[in-house]
């Protein structure tokens, strides 16, 4: 396994724009960090966001790991190019000639993948914990490490994302091709969610319980919107009679609902190039 990682990491390094990419993906994650100097005044009106609890133990776990999730595409990107130079470089003909199994070449990927996604989490861990215990007002052991599950969730949403970059880039080759068929499944799904919201279960929310198991819905569920959590939004949102009670908790059916589908990615990736002609 680690000779198998070894070899894609090397190919990645090796490839200018994908390592451009990965090290500005780290750069922008560690950017989160600016958000503490986010400080500026409109009269009787003060607006300092390190001050409205966002780098509070526990809250930090959840905040951070909902902001660092949308940077997911910048590794996105280099996901699928990695697999559409295997096909434009003639690497991936190479290895299978060098000995390397369809299913150890799938392997490979994977665990690249895999370590993407565990890289992304350590990295938001340590610098979630450092902004915790410089701005925190809760600094209690039991409480900076309540919560932690956020970061569980968001692991298997990278895990599960990137697994299916992995898949569009197999099934499409070429990697402007694969991120275009990735857009177009995200609108497919919102267009899923809108018609069974707005026209087929207007007054119920029978359209959740189907929407959850699509594989970009059951991501996005796995790690909620933090916003309406802090005070200020809640306090606004009485105000004007918004409800704001709503269940911020990591969903456990969610992860298991990527975990299946992480499996489905990666296995149809397997057959698709055993079965492919290469």
């Amino acid at each position: 396994m680690k000779r198998l990682l070894s070899i894609e990491l090397q190919k990645i390094w090796m490839n200018k724009a994908s390592r451009i990419l990965t090290l500005t993906y780290f750069i922008l994650l560690s950017f989160i960090a600016l958000i503490a100097a986010i400080k500026f005044d409109i009269g009787p009106f003060k607006f300092h966001l390190a001050e409205m609890g966002i780098f509070n133990f526990p809250f930090i776990w959840h905040f951070n790991t909902y902001v660092a999730a949308w940077l997911k595409f910048f590794l996105a990107i280099v996901i699928v190019s990695m697999m559409a130079n295997e096909y434009s470089y003639g690497t991936l003909k190479q290895n299978l000639i060098d000995g390397l199994s369809k299913k150890e070449f799938i392997l490979s990927k994977f665990l690249t993948v895999t370590l993407f996604a565990f890289g992304s989490t350590v990295f938001v861990f340590i610098m979630s914990l450092i902004l915790g215990l410089s701005f925190s007002s809760y600094t209690e052991f039991s409480i900076i490490f309540s919560d932690l599950d956020y970061l569980l969730a968001f692991f298997v949403k990278l895990t599960g994302f990137f697994s299916f970059c992995l898949f569009l880039g197999i099934l499409v080759k070429r990697s402007a091709f694969a991120l275009g068929f990735l857009l177009v499944w995200s609108i497919m799904e919102g267009i899923i969610r809108g018609t069974l919201a707005f026209k087929i279960f207007p007054d119920s929310d029978t359209d959740e319980m189907i929407t959850q198991f699509l594989p970009l819905e059951a991501m996005s569920n796995l790690i909620v919107n933090p916003g309406p959590r802090l005070s200020v939004v809640k306090n606004i949102g009485t105000q004007m009679g918004i409800s704001t009670d709503v269940d911020y908790s990591v969903s456990y059916s969610a992860i298991l609902i990527v975990l299946v589908w992480t499996v489905v990615f990666i296995s149809s990736s397997y057959k698709l190039l055993k079965n492919r002609d290469l």
